[in-house]
């Protein structure tokens, strides 16, 4: 069953789920195996909270392959369009998703699928934050962002960033500065890279053994 088509579309990049492709650095201390499950219960969880905000498009935006089974039957199950990210880097893969996506909408709001804190009312109050503003961010504790939406998609935002080092943040503010543009930053949530990450969250570390 398709989700009705509407002005606002929301992009969630994953990983393929397999060992030793996802949740690398937690590999050393959990393991692949182990690594992975927990990856798979952040995945299913962020799109268990996609497909609850109103009135919003939302695709899954795969890094490469064909989804795993277990992904496939999730999109299936949810009416969920799978697309597949390119680009060289992060940002650009970003950046053509954005580009594709507001040719036909024009309110897109991206996450990523390593935040176990996100929920519909974050998600929403994105979007919100569209109708009057440029942009808006959804910080993460560490530096980055987990969350970007934007109604235009210039370059300049995604192209020459270290991402995964703790000033994208700062340097995405300073871009969207130079452009001249409004901005919202909803509040800073927390996402798993490390494994001192799983100690705020027991579900996962239940997971991770």
């Amino acid at each position: 069953m398709s989700r009705p088509a509407s002005g606002r579309r929301l992009l969630v990049f994953a990983r393929n789920p397999l060992p030793g492709r996802v949740k690398t650095r937690l590999i050393p201390s959990l393991g692949a195996v182990a690594a992975t499950a927990v990856y798979r219960r952040l995945l299913h969880e962020t799109l268990l909270t996609a497909v609850q905000v109103d009135s919003a498009e939302c695709e899954i935006w795969l890094d490469e392959g064909e989804p795993v089974p277990w992904l496939a039957d999730i999109a299936a199950a949810h009416g969920l369009a799978m697309r597949r990210q390119s680009g060289r880097d992060l940002g650009m893969r970003m950046h053509a998703a954005f580009s594709a996506s507001l040719r036909s909408v024009g309110r897109v709001v991206l996450i990523g699928s390593d935040c176990p804190e996100f929920d519909p009312g974050y998600l929403e109050a994105a979007f919100a934050a569209l109708a009057q503003q440029d942009a808006v961010l959804g910080p993460a504790v560490d530096g980055g962002y987990l969350l970007i939406g934007l109604r235009a998609a210039p370059a300049l935002l995604f192209e020459d960033i270290a991402w995964g080092t703790p000033q994208v943040l700062a340097v995405t503010r300073d871009r969207l500065r130079q452009l001249g543009w409004r901005w919202t930053e909803l509040p800073p949530r927390h996402d798993i890279d490390e494994p001192g990450d799983l100690q705020r969250f027991p579900r996962l570390a239940a997971i991770a053994g």
